[in-house]
């Protein structure tokens, strides 16, 4: 489908190669597919195959557990603290819902979530923000793994908002300044097989139409007939494109916002369990990142952004936006 050839592949070995010649080809490349389709791949991420096989074996450990173990880990979207952390189960999260008047039916995935646990030092933050994780005792491999990844993901998120910044021609450290105690959080969704939710309502999805919602998602995804579309600029859904080893990257409505429109916060879904693929069964691996929870965020202006938002800080908008996909 059309749609599916605007991702690009964008090759970051150039950039941490370090030569300024090198390091503008991929900050135009970046600015271009932000621009267009508000996605892309990338390869030469520095985030080993291995690893990431590593994470979804002590996941699929988990999910594997019985439900009366996995209970113990349950957690809700908007309770106790905003962001999640534990075991989310098929049904109790509708992504569509984020969608101003739309009333969808729950997503057909469970999840393990962690977040930012590293305290400001706020009192007040902190408890609403930077609380503890939930660990699977049977699965001690899932804590190990996933915090060898996380490491990873640091590191590679303030890659990425350095080239961002210098894509839009502003300091480096545009993005990052605000970021230097960010909110952050890590799900591994995992889809299970038509054999195992049975047949879907009308209309259910494995993950519905949504938009993210802070900087930039970096996920890792399996290729597979239910998996990732994306809306093209015709409004049409594609397959998203999938490269052995390759990252995709997408930027949520804080980005968007933050960079006055310039970018695109683009619409995507994860296609319900095939019924040609009954047994197929996916995970994703999905690292979400915000800004600091007390940032003030002024959308960068015209020429560069396209519109003037009110400034708000990224902790009243994160706030919203999560709370609109909690199935109540």
């Amino acid at each position: 489908m059309s749609g599916a050839s605007e991702v690009p592949v964008i090759d970051l070995a150039p950039w941490f190669e370090g030569t300024p010649a090198g390091r503008a080809k991929v900050a135009a490349e970046v600015d271009d597919a932000l621009q267009d389709i508000g996605f892309l791949l990338i390869v030469n991420h520095g985030v080993s195959v291995e690893l990431r096989n590593r994470v979804r074996s002590a996941a699929h450990e988990f999910f594997r557990l019985p439900p009366e173990v996995k209970a113990k880990y349950r957690t809700d979207v908007g309770g106790a603290t905003w962001l999640p952390r534990g075991w989310t189960p098929v049904g109790a999260e509708a992504n569509a819902n984020s969608d101003e008047g739309v009333s969808a039916p729950p997503d057909l995935k469970e999840s393990f979530d962690v977040a930012c646990f590293e305290p400001t030092g706020d009192h007040d933050v902190d408890r609403e923000w930077f609380t503890d994780n939930l660990w699977p005792a049977e699965v001690p491999s899932y804590e190990e793994s996933v915090t060898e990844y996380l490491a990873k993901m640091h590191v590679l998120i303030d890659d990425l908002l350095e080239i961002a910044a210098v894509a839009i021609g502003m300091p480096e450290d545009f993005f990052t300044a605000h970021a230097r105690h960010p909110t952050w959080s890590f799900y591994t969704h995992w889809y299970p097989a038509l054999t195992h939710v049975g047949e879907p309502e009308p209309g259910q999805l494995r993950i519905g139409s949504h938009t993210d919602f802070g900087t930039f998602t970096i996920l890792d995804r399996q290729q597979g007939t239910g998996g990732l579309q994306v809306m093209g600029k015709d409004g049409e859904w594609a397959d998203a494109p999938w490269v052995e080893g390759a990252f995709t990257i997408n930027i949520g409505d804080m980005m968007a916002r933050w960079t006055g429109d310039r970018w695109v916060s683009n619409r995507h879904r994860v296609l319900a369990p095939d019924a040609a693929a009954p047994d197929e069964d996916l995970m994703s691996l999905v690292y979400f990142h915000e800004a600091d929870p007390t940032a003030v965020l002024h959308s960068v202006p015209p020429p560069v952004g396209r519109r003037v938002y009110e400034p708000v800080t990224a902790g009243d908008y994160l706030r919203a936006k999560l709370a609109a996909i909690a199935v109540v």
